[in-house]
């Protein structure tokens, strides 16, 4: 196996032990752009892990610093370590502007100084860091004509963001981050003393039914931004859509109970979903 098939190998690993939702969405790719878009996923957990699972002893603020010392490395030289050459090459062939992946450390980073966000507004940019940039990443991959689609893929990185906030609310509590609005908890009078002690009750329930139907709003903006010259190449990300919203429907159906089990797809009903939208759009494109 030469260098290149290691990158690739350690790449789709990473991804498909993930367990993600995109591993899923991407099945069906030509094997470039899957790839590429393993290599992504692969730079976003390792990104991601630097921050939350750092070894004892390990300084998240300087792992980071030299993961992105070894970002501009690779950009500058071609150089740098494995998951960052794969994501690099990836960036190269796809024509995907460096801009991004600082911007998603930059993202990555807030959850170091951010533990507490006062409005939505606040909020926002964390979600368009984290997750809207990683759409504008993935349609580079994807292919688009239509300048429109980078709405669609920031309406529904937001919409993905906001869907994964509400499902580990209670997770990230006990890690000691809450991502809801402070001033939504004060809307619906559900304490920060109460979310941090897993409290489901009426007020909870009423809090949670307010941020799903945001949710949704960014869903059917997504929706509304996606053009039909772009609607073939943007497979995956439907896929990705509708696994998500599924996910959105299974915790309004759970009454919005995080605390007592989490709330997830099965392997079987993502690869339904995502086989029948596929064979959707190749029956579609039949003559």
């Amino acid at each position: 196996m030469n260098q290149v098939d290691d990158l690739r190998t350690n790449s789709r690993t990473i991804t498909k032990q993930s367990g993600s939702n995109f591993y899923y969405a991407f099945l069906f790719l030509p094997k470039p752009k899957r790839e590429a878009l393993y290599a992504v996923y692969a730079f976003c957990r390792l990104s991601d892990d630097l921050v939350d699972e750092s070894n004892a002893g390990v300084n998240p603020v300087d792992a980071l610093t030299r993961w992105r010392k070894a970002l501009d490395t690779y950009f500058e030289d071609s150089v740098g370590p494995p998951i960052i050459t794969a994501v690099g090459q990836a960036a190269r062939r796809f024509h995907i502007p460096k801009v991004y992946f600082e911007e998603l450390l930059n993202g990555m980073e807030m959850d170091l100084t951010h533990t507490r966000y006062a409005t939505f507004e606040e909020l926002y940019p964390y979600c368009y860091r984290v997750a809207s940039i990683v759409g504008l990443i993935c349609i580079e991959i994807f292919g688009y004509t239509n300048p429109q689609t980078k709405t669609y893929a920031e309406q529904l990185g937001i919409a993905f963001q906001l869907t994964n906030i509400l499902r580990d609310v209670g997770a990230d509590a006990q890690r000691g981050r809450i991502y809801l609005p402070q001033d939504e908890l004060r809307q619906f009078g559900y304490s920060e003393e109460e979310l941090l002690a897993g409290r489901y009750n009426h007020a909870f329930t009423e809090l949670m039914r307010f941020q799903c139907e945001r949710a949704r709003g960014f869903f059917r903006a997504a929706s509304a931004a996606l053009t039909a010259e772009d609607e073939r190449s943007l497979l995956a990300a439907e896929i990705m859509r509708a696994i998500y919203y599924r996910l959105l429907l299974r915790l309004e159906a759970r009454q919005y109970d995080v605390f007592h089990g989490k709330i997830t797809i099965g392997k079987p009903r993502k690869l339904l979903l995502a086989g029948g939208l596929w064979l959707r759009s190749a029956l579609s494109s039949w003559p």
